[in-house]
């Protein structure tokens, strides 16, 4: 295993490749140390308690927001500019269109992707600077562009520092952006965990416990993300001339993590909303809705569960179209073992995502749920673990991983995954 690692750095290209993802990193973990001119900070940290919207986000942002720095809104606008336009294909067809002409497509789409991102974090950045008003020291009109400004370069600056990571570096530049924010925060989470030895305030069988828990979650996370369920196709025989072509089987793989994190963040944004709202206007019947989407509560708790099923089902369908799989079986010549092609094939392909898509929903729903069971079985308060952190980190640490074994396997060294 170890010669495997090292063969890593014996070759240049990937070499070079890391160590410029790594100084990328470098620069965004500066930047969210940089602070927001005429901002007040100590006004800045009461608004990230009790579970609310702005503590989800500081999470994705590596602590950005907390500190309202250049970065604090991180690369949401363009995770939320990508989702938008990805639910769009189903209502635009030259969206649609897009999608299937390559590269090409894909330029198109990444230049309305950036457009949108822009917009989008205009109108965050007024929103926050309007939102935070009592944490300007001298709250005016150029003070609110001034700050507007700011927090929409920021994130134009990470839109670039990931889009050259994607191309100069190794992995997927965004995703590890927000990868690098999460586990940023591990050192915090650490230093909680000693302090409370230390005072006493919990024991050491509760911290081995934590550990034990959070190593079989780790397992549990990365089986279910790398699970799919192969589904076999059979390709005719063609004769063409003197020649034989097709012939061979193969297999379509359907995972079971089709949505991946996208229905927690949904569910998440939709139940945190009320409670965040109620923090910027003074209304009493808001704040008493606010109190029933308490973080842990039972209707919380409940509804939490039946939107991410809803958002994980919902998401399959958009992302996945059955009807194109099955009839791009069909003109490559090939077929499921013992069906037609065609509506046959279309009718069993969509009976197997259904089920699949459920065991995913039930599994999202426990991965999101843990962070509370962690805490109750525990003991152990004020760590976040699981839910929607986890799984970014392990997706996007096994996608990074496979990408430099794939570098790797084709120098003729030897791999390190198994």
């Amino acid at each position: 295993m170890g010669s495997a690692l090292a063969n890593i750095f014996k070759i240049t290209e990937l070499r070079r490749k890391i160590l410029f993802t790594l100084a990328m990193f470098v620069i965004f973990r500066l930047g969210t140390h940089i602070p927001v001119p005429g901002v007040n900070p100590a006004m800045i940290e009461r608004l990230f308690n009790n579970g609310n919207l702005f503590g989800l986000l500081d999470l994705f942002s590596g602590g950005a927001l907390s500190k309202f720095s250049v970065f604090a809104m991180s690369i949401t606008p363009y995770i939320n500019a990508s989702i938008i336009l990805q639910l769009l294909k189903v209502v635009i067809p030259t969206l649609d269109e897009w999608s299937k002409e390559g590269e090409e497509g894909f330029k198109k789409t990444n230049k309305v992707t950036r457009y949108c991102t822009v917009g989008l974090a205009l109108i965050q950045a007024l929103g926050m600077a309007y939102g935070l008003r009592e944490a300007i020291d001298n709250f005016s009109f150029f003070s609110v562009l001034l700050i507007t400004i700011t927090l929409t370069a920021g994130t134009i600056l990470l839109m670039w520092i990931g889009e050259e990571i994607t191309q100069f570096g190794i992995g997927n530049g965004i995703s590890l952006i927000i990868f690098a924010g999460i586990v940023s925060r591990l050192p915090d989470a650490l230093g909680i965990l000693y302090k409370y030895l230390q005072a006493g305030t919990v024991s050491v069988l509760s911290v081995f416990l934590f550990v034990v828990i959070a190593l079989l979650m780790i397992a549990f996370v990365v089986a279910i993300t790398q699970g799919i369920r192969k589904v076999p196709v059979q390709y005719a025989k063609r004769v063409v001339g003197r020649k034989m072509y097709g012939g061979h089987s193969s297999y379509i793989p359907l995972r079971v993590n089709q949505a991946g994190v996208i229905p927690i963040i949904f569910a998440s944004s939709l139940l945190m909303f009320p409670a965040t709202i109620a923090q910027f206007v003074n209304v009493g019947w808001l704040k008493t809705v606010s109190g029933w989407f308490a973080w842990g509560s039972p209707i919380q708790t409940t509804l939490y569960v039946i939107l991410i099923l809803f958002f994980t089902y919902f998401y399959t369908a958009v992302t996945l179209n059955i009807t194109d799989m099955s009839d791009n079986i069909k003109k490559m010549g090939g077929f499921i073992p013992g069906l037609r092609p065609g509506k046959p094939t279309t009718e069993y392909l969509d009976r197997i995502m259904s089920r699949i898509t459920l065991s995913g929903a039930i599994f999202l729903a426990l991965i999101a749920l843990m962070p509370h069971a962690i805490a109750a079985i525990t003991g152990i308060q004020g760590i976040y673990f699981g839910g929607t952190a986890l799984l970014i980190v392990v997706g996007v640490a096994l996608e990074t991983m496979k990408q430099i074994e794939s570098l790797v396997l084709m120098r003729h060294y030897q791999g390190f995954m198994k």
